[in-house]
């Protein structure tokens, strides 16, 4: 059996969203800065995409911006406010959990005279809202908390942060790459100022995301070039991959109460059946407030890498945390900041479901885990039988 449980990293592209993507790269191929009427069919296609966004965050469609993915969604955000605001301050806050999209550029402008404070999150992984309130000083230009872990699955306070932050004059941004999709977001009831997001993460294509910036804000442009995204990202719009988020973010949308809470059932059978059938193993993350689809344990006495090579014999494709740090061989620093020790963090597991997983897979995973931890643990000095 094949078992794909790493949807955190990417998901595959639905049938209904390669159906909506495949006239613009064939017979809708124009260019939507053209005036005869292909290049207006495919600008009108962009609207649409633009206008379903919009929509599902509660924004207005003007201020949504197509880019490549997340990780440049969130270099635009931080490093954007950053130069608009330095005659107003250069101190932005951020957590010690957050994708490195966020971390590495924030240290990028540490090194370039900014001052980041890097909040610590509580065992489960939530920023304390008193702490944050405490950091914010007359310099604050920013503030930028992920809506939702990537390795851990827990849901920030958003709203709450965003009312801190309002009430301070303070901009906040969020990655939401992990959250949309999953979570509902309205960026207008939870005070957010700049939001991003990936199509990737959502069974649209990978290359294509969106920053939401809130009307009022003024970052400079990314790219300078061409009138398009308002002139703030200038370059040729990919039309097929604008329609197929677009798409996309209406699939997620669409019986979403049912859709999430299928998903939410499947991982926990997923965790209860770990956590009874595998001693010395810890769910990570909070409890209650988790992504629907995200599981991640550590076991004791065993080493993630071991654990995702025979896992992978086994057909059943994982993780050990995030993607963009899968060559690294340091432990995860989401699981570091949450208090665990070394030992562990180098222990953990990630797999992270989607509409498309099944009962049985999930019994699989159960069953082909117990026997695989077993045998790694075997091998080990360190367990005592």
């Amino acid at each position: 059996m094949k078992v794909y449980m790493d949807n955190a990293a990417t998901t595959k592209v639905s049938d209904e969203v390669l159906d909506a993507m495949m006239p613009y790269f064939k017979s809708e191929y124009g260019n939507p800065s053209s005036v005869y009427q292909l290049g207006q069919d495919a600008k009108k296609a962009v609207k649409t995409a633009r206008e379903i966004l919009a929509n599902g965050l509660g924004c207005k469609e003007d201020e949504i911006y197509f880019t490549s993915g997340g990780s440049e969604s969130d270099n635009w955000a931080i490093k954007g406010v950053a130069e608009s605001l330095k005659s107003k301050g250069n101190h932005i806050i951020t957590s010690k959990i957050e994708h490195h999209a966020v971390l590495h550029t924030c240290e990028y402008l540490e090194k370039n005279g900014y001052d980041v404070t890097y909040l610590d999150v509580d065992e489960y992984g939530k920023v304390n809202l008193e702490q944050l309130e405490d950091a914010i000083t007359d310099k604050t230009i920013l503030i930028t908390i992920m809506f939702a872990n990537n390795e851990i699955g827990t849901i920030e306070p958003i709203k709450e942060i965003g009312e801190i932050a309002k009430k301070h004059n303070v901009i906040f941004h969020t990655d939401a790459v992990q959250a949309a999709g999953n979570v509902k977001i309205d960026v207008k009831e939870m005070n957010i100022d700049m939001l991003s997001l990936s199509g990737h993460k959502m069974h649209a294509q990978k290359g294509i995301g969106a920053l939401y910036i809130r009307k009022g804000i003024r970052i400079p442009n990314l790219i300078f070039g061409g009138a398009q995204e308002r002139g703030r990202r200038a370059g040729t719009e990919n039309v097929p991959a604008i329609v197929g988020l677009g798409k996309a973010f209406e699939i997620a949308h669409r019986d979403f109460e049912k859709r999430t809470e299928k998903i939410r059932t499947l991982r926990d059978r997923l965790i209860k059946g770990i956590l009874d059938n595998i001693p010395n193993a810890r769910l990570n993350g909070h409890k209650t407030d988790r992504l629907c689809n995200n599981v991640n344990i550590c076991f004791e006495f065993i080493e993630g890498e071991g654990l995702l090579l025979l896992l992978d014999a086994m057909g059943v494709q994982a993780s050990s945390g995030s993607a963009c740090t899968s060559g690294s061989l340091d432990p995860s620093h989401v699981l570091l900041a949450i208090g665990l020790p070394h030992e562990i963090a180098h222990g953990s597991l990630r797999l992270t479901l989607s509409e498309y997983t099944t009962e049985e897979e999930v019994d699989y995973v159960i069953e082909k885990l117990q026997a695989i931890v077993q045998r790694l643990r075997d091998m080990s000095p360190l367990y005592n039988r």
